[in-house]
């Protein structure tokens, strides 16, 4: 059974059906400041940004939304406006009645916070739940007076105490938070809705957006989809792990708006959500944007949990060994240079041969280590005599080749084949990028690589370019994508918002100062975030946190615990770096997954 979304209305710009992707950002200004937020919402949309969401963290706020968009019509600006809301019902019922669209978050609008954990009985939760719909209703019944569009956001870091007792915090229960009220609004013949599952883990975004689509399709339901990895950060990695995660559904065909969240101004995540749009969302008006719910690969679970393709280990390379690098460039000792004609092993500086398919065919005398190279562009499909020749060479690692204009499809046509034959030898995934720009290259290399790395497919990376050492530092675009992939830990980590109108510091500065002091620190996880709404659960696999408590305060954790609280802003980043001095080095160093 195919899926395609809807289209509903959101003030001038619909959204799904064969409409284009659309591309949103959201305002850092604070929303009663009327003039900043216009200034910066007229930026972001002459940089491209369709839809303009600003918080609303209060009435006023919600109130003020009224002359923040009449000043942007004076202008000239019509783009619709989308409020945040969280904790508020009251706020989301007054901005409803004023901007085009809102955002509410299941797991803390109506739901009860509990200081410790409840086992509902079936009566109990069921109560809940209409508890949950009574105070939905006003809400319902204004979107549906004001033809007002709803996003239903489900955030990993924020499900409801009711939710992670009964799911735990899990991909299963944001699925569960979000039909929950789907079926809330349904009741109420509401169906104006907009649905998204985000996470700052890559791999439980994909996750949880899939076993939604899955489920839609099973309820045939057609809501539109918002993609956004949350808490990306800053730079090319905050760029890389946004890359991966929305560029690998919308080449699926998954996804009708975007947002790129970026630990920077809000007019710098349109580029990047443009780049990810422009090369990898799939022509809308074509069978090919439908999602087909058994398009995976077929070592995938029902549940879609990431699982590692089992392969050879040779010498570093496959079997539980961590990815490696090919590269062009110098790089790390465990690693391989390609010159010559050759791939040396920096560690040992052996070097081995490179066969191309046919030459391996011919080949009778058996080496030690070889590479093969396949050229997805004229090898596929493989020839049978091919395959079983390396189905008996365990000292073969195979290096599957794709040039720019070819990706996701001919790497999965080729890893299900070797699947089907239980073809294990170890892989390295090449793509060629020639006549790019280095933006250009880091949004499409994230993707290229990193949809195949997060399903668990390749044993390594080579990022091939025609940019010299002096220009772009290709070895640490490939460190940086199997880091973000959970393939391979190089460096410190670093969770990190956006920044809106909640945020009572300077988190930019805050997340520079931070990075600079810890950065070496491999392994080590840092959460900057600007205030309480997601912070502490998107952190909770973070080593420390460093939360927006106020107005110029900040509150310390130590993994999930407060440590210090309401530190004056000026002290704050100092008596941080401070605790992480006086941890054991053991608990700081240690190399771990996503």
């Amino acid at each position: 059974m195919l899926y395609k979304a809807r289209e509903i209305e959101i003030g001038n710009i619909p959204l799904g059906g064969n409409n284009p992707v659309r591309i949103q950002s959201m305002c850092s200004t604070n929303t009663m400041d009327t003039f900043a937020t216009v200034d910066q919402s007229i930026r972001m949309v002459e940089a491209g940004c369709e839809y303009v969401r600003i918080t609303a963290p209060g009435v006023k706020d919600a109130e003020n939304l009224y002359k923040i968009k009449n000043e942007l019509h004076k202008k000239g600006y019509n783009n619709p406006l989308i409020a945040d809301i969280h904790f508020n019902p009251k706020a989301a019922e007054v901005a409803a009645g004023i901007v085009e669209k809102v955002r509410i978050n299941p797991g803390n609008y109506v739901d009860k916070r509990q200081t410790k954990a409840i086992n509902y009985s079936q009566k109990e939760y069921d109560q809940e739940l209409e508890r949950i719909e009574e105070r939905l209703f006003p809400l319902i019944e204004i979107c549906k007076k004001k033809s007002t569009a709803m996003r239903i956001g489900i955030n990993h870091g924020s499900l409801s105490d009711r939710i992670i007792n009964r799911y735990g915090n899990t991909a299963n229960g944001m699925l569960e938070s979000a039909i929950e009220f789907i079926k809330i609004c349904e009741n109420f013949n509401y169906r104006n809705i907009v649905l998204s599952m985000k996470s700052s883990n890559i791999r439980v975004m994909l996750q949880a957006t899939r076993l939604l689509v899955k489920k839609m399709i099973e309820l045939r339901m057609d809501y539109p989809l918002h993609l956004g990895v949350t808490e990306a950060g800053s730079g090319e990695d905050g760029r890389i792990k946004s890359a991966i995660g929305i560029g690998s559904l919308l080449q699926q065909g998954i996804g009708d708006t975007i947002r790129v969240s970026l630990t920077e101004d809000p007019e710098f995540e349109i580029p990047v959500a443009k780049a990810i749009v422009k090369n990898y969302a799939l022509n809308r008006t074509s069978n090919n944007s439908y999602y087909n719910s058994n398009n995976f690969f077929e070592h995938n679970s029902e549940n879609y949990e990431y699982s590692k393709r089992k392969s050879i280990s040779v010498r570093n390379i496959g079997g539980s060994n961590k990815a490696v690098l090919i590269s062009n460039q110098k790089l790390l000792d465990e690693d391989y240079l390609f010159k010559n004609k050759k791939i040396t092993e920096n560690e040992t500086k052996s070097s081995f041969p490179i066969f191309n398919t046919k030459e391996y065919l011919q080949k009778t005398n058996k080496a030690e280590f070889h590479f093969i190279n396949i050229n997805l562009n004229q090898d596929l499909p493989l020839e049978e005599s091919f395959i079983e020749k390396i189905k008996s060479d365990e000292t073969a690692v195979l290096i599957a080749e794709a040039n720019k204009n070819s990706g996701f499809e001919d790497f999965k046509t080729f890893f299900e084949k070797l699947n089907k034959e239980n073809c294990q030898n170890a892989v390295i995934l090449k793509k060629t990028y020639k006549n790019q720009n280095i933006n250009e290259l880091v949004i499409q290399s994230s993707v290229d690589f990193g949809s195949l790395l997060i399903e668990g497919f390749g044993d390594g990376i080579w990022i091939n370019s025609d940019f010299d050492e002096k220009t772009v530092n290709l070895n640490q675009l490939a460190l940086g994508i199997l880091q973000a992939c959970g393939s391979r830990i190089s460096k410190a980590e670093y969770i990190a918002c956006p920044s809106c109108g909640r945020t009572l510091f300077d988190i930019q500065k805050a997340l520079e100062k931070i990075q600079n002091a810890t950065k070496h620190l491999k392994g080590l996880k840092i959460a900057v975030m600007g205030c309480i709404v997601n912070g502490p659960g998107e952190m909770a696999d973070a080593d420390y946190g460093y939360v927006g408590a106020g107005p110029g305060k900040i509150t310390l954790y130590k993994n999930k615990q407060i440590i210090k609280k309401n530190i004056e802003q000026e002290k704050a980043i100092e008596e941080l770096i401070k605790l992480i001095e006086e941890s054991e080095i053991e608990g700081i160093k240690g190399i771990r997954e996503i």
